[in-house]
């Protein structure tokens, strides 16, 4: 089945505004690095939303993938043309090889605009961080317009959950009457984990977590159902296992605080076993997996430093998934499969550099 690619007519900020190329300024190892991080992650997108156009069947949603899909392809349109211009060496990223079109539906609709939702959102937190840490001006409005992209994804694919009623939002609390300061004694008091509520700024960060968990669970029973190496297959199931245990942990801290948990992904997960994807590619999209929910328990440990018992739960959590993504990542070296990031190597250095 042939794609048909939306065209959005809403100008781009690189139509907006010329991109300025200026000459003689080398990019810096942060440029390398985020256009690097870049590319495997549209390469990746563009691979998955191929996959999920030929089995979605909600017309809405197959728009969005449709966008999402030409956003992917005019970021790696955008990148070629940095490498080219810099000459610098192409990235192989994700190729047709690692996709199967032909394989039947392994994720149902309501899971795939879920799955959109929950990558836009990472994308921005992303995008915007390469955005900090660029200078040259033209990769500067690169990443402008990149931070811009997955916020339209967004809002496109939120409108749509809403309409179809499967957003789930997070807990809703009580508006206070007034605010108020706390005493240092009345404050370490509560340091007591039986005495101590959780507060507004907990909840969002328990349920933002609860949502990567269960997402990472969803995938990993999919990816362990098609996997072909029993390596690969193995691991999913060892991943499943401990995400299910986070959101075992996660949940009852609000349930303790008669909040609502948010629902379970898997149902979303269809009997399949045939890979629509490359064991090669599977491991890879769990893996940043990995590195976005470690980094968000990281985000949780820095608020939550007034209440000690959610303090040791996302440490304790935290250095699981570390530990977990690191025997990922081994999996994808001992197989051939890990394309290394641009090595640091200064202008005047060797270039066979021994590792």
């Amino acid at each position: 089945m042939d794609l048909i690619v939306e065209q959005d007519k809403t100008p781009t900020p690189s139509q907006e505004y010329p991109i300025e190329i200026e000459e003689n300024i080398n990019l810096t190892s942060s440029e390398i690095a985020c256009l690097w991080a870049s590319w495997m992650e549209s390469s990746i997108k563009e691979r998955m939303v191929q996959y999920f156009l030929q089995t979605v069947e909600d017309p809405e949603i197959r728009k969005v993938l449709e966008y999402t899909l030409s956003i992917a392809r005019k970021h790696l349109q955008r990148l070629t043309e940095i490498y080219v211009r810099e000459k610098h060496p192409i990235p192989r990223g994700f190729t047709a090889s690692d996709v199967n079109l032909e394989a039947p539906r392994l994720f149902s609709d309501s899971f795939i605009i879920s799955f959109l939702e929950e990558m836009a959102r990472t994308r921005l937190d992303g995008y915007g961080a390469a955005l900090q840490m660029s200078a040259r001006s033209d990769v500067r409005q690169y990443f402008t317009e990149c931070v811009a992209d997955p916020a339209e994804i967004y809002n496109r694919s939120v409108s749509v959950m809403l309409s179809r009623g499967t957003l789930v939002r997070p807990p809703q609390i009580r508006i206070p009457e007034k605010l108020d300061l706390a005493s240092k004694r009345s404050f370490l008091a509560r340091q007591i984990p039986k005495r101590q509520p959780i507060n507004s700024v907990h909840v969002s960060h328990l349920f933002l977590l609860l949502q990567k968990n269960h997402l990472i669970k969803a995938l990993c029973t999919g990816f362990s159902q098609v996997a072909k190496k029993d390596q690969v297959r193995q691991y999913m199931l060892r991943v499943r296992k401990i995400a299910g245990k986070h959101i075992e942990i996660l949940s009852s801290r609000l349930l303790k605080n008669d909040l609502p948990v948010s629902l379970p992904w898997e149902s979303g997960v269809t009997d399949s076993k045939t890979a629509p994807f490359s064991d090669l590619l599977m491991l890879n999209k769990l893996r940043s997996l990995n590195v976005i929910l470690a980094v968000s328990y990281a985000r949780a440990l820095a608020v939550s430093g007034d209440k000690h018992s959610l303090a040791g739960d996302f440490t304790r959590l935290m250095m699981e998934v570390l530990k977990y993504a690191e025997d990922g990542l081994d999996i994808l070296i001992d197989n051939g499969w890990y394309e290394e990031p641009p090595p640091a190597v200064s202008p005047g250095s060797p270039v066979n550099i021994v590792h």
